[in-house]
């Protein structure tokens, strides 16, 4: 068997300086994904945290992207060895990590996560390393190419952000606005009083360390403005938001019914 290029597309793209176009995943259909790789995303991520997805999803979707420059990222629902470990057996290039408060929480996640001396992650004949049959050259690999991301979306992210950021192996952080924004108490907005300062200032302090800051798109002029602040992962919605988006437009256009915009 020749040996497969374990290499993560993602990470040469943001070495690069590149900015990379993902999508957010919420349906079933591993066709979504498909269609994300056939139409030039870089990535796309598996939500697992909120909606019905279960790791069958994951692995439909993620064989709709093999073969294809596409990496596929997890969030996972829980920072758990389990879910850590299953997303990545299957062959997630990475993995988001929900609520990530602490550096102490970042590093346990990178232990699940990496084979040892690094870590604590076990050696599995699973779907990452094709079935066993380059396990060696798999495992050489993960801990270089395994990409681990934590979402910051809590004021307690924010408070610890130094920290969080000084931890060995980081590569990326994610936002998340509205959470951010409901952890200080504005509810359901997508950047509540001050919140905006604060990912800009934050999204700062990343690129100075070197890296990469992602963060959800929510139209053209604030792609535009995501990136004139260094964003370089940037998600362009939802499948089921950019879903609505077309159908809010049909019908608007049909029946003047002007329905409420969705966040994504």
């Amino acid at each position: 068997m020749a040996i497969p290029n374990l290499t993560n597309p993602l990470r040469a793209k943001l070495r690069s300086g590149r900015t990379t176009y993902g999508m957010w995943i919420t349906l079933e259909s591993a066709t979504v994904t498909e269609i994300c790789a056939e139409t030039g995303f870089d990535w796309v991520c598996i939500d697992m945290e909120h909606g019905c997805l279960d790791f069958k999803d994951v692995l439909q979707h993620l064989r709709a992207a093999k073969g294809s420059d596409l990496s596929v990222l997890v969030r996972v629902p829980t920072t758990t060895v389990d879910s850590v470990k299953k997303a990545l057996d299957l062959g997630a290039a990475g993995i988001l990590l929900p609520l990530i408060s602490s550096a102490a929480q970042l590093e346990e996640a990178f232990r699940f996560a990496r084979y040892p001396s690094l870590g604590e992650r076990g050696i599995g004949g699973e779907r990452a390393a094709h079935w066993g049959l380059a396990l060696e050259a798999y495992v050489a690999a993960a801990n270089t190419e395994t990409m681990v991301i934590p979402l910051i979306e809590t004021a307690g992210a924010s408070r610890n952000i130094d920290e969080i950021l000084s931890v060995s192996g980081l590569e990326a952080v994610f936002f998340g606005p509205a959470d951010l924004s409901q952890s200080y108490g504005h509810m359901a907005v997508w950047e509540g009083p001050g919140v905006a300062d604060d990912i800009v200032r934050m999204t700062n302090l990343a690129i100075k360390r070197g890296i990469t800051p992602g963060i959800i798109g929510r139209g053209f002029d604030d792609i535009a403005k995501r990136e004139s602040q260094g964003f370089r992962m940037i998600g362009l919605g939802s499948d089921v938001g950019a879903m609505m988006k077309q159908i809010r437009q049909y019908m608007t256009k049909l029946r003047g019914n002007a329905l409420e915009s969705a966040w994504f």
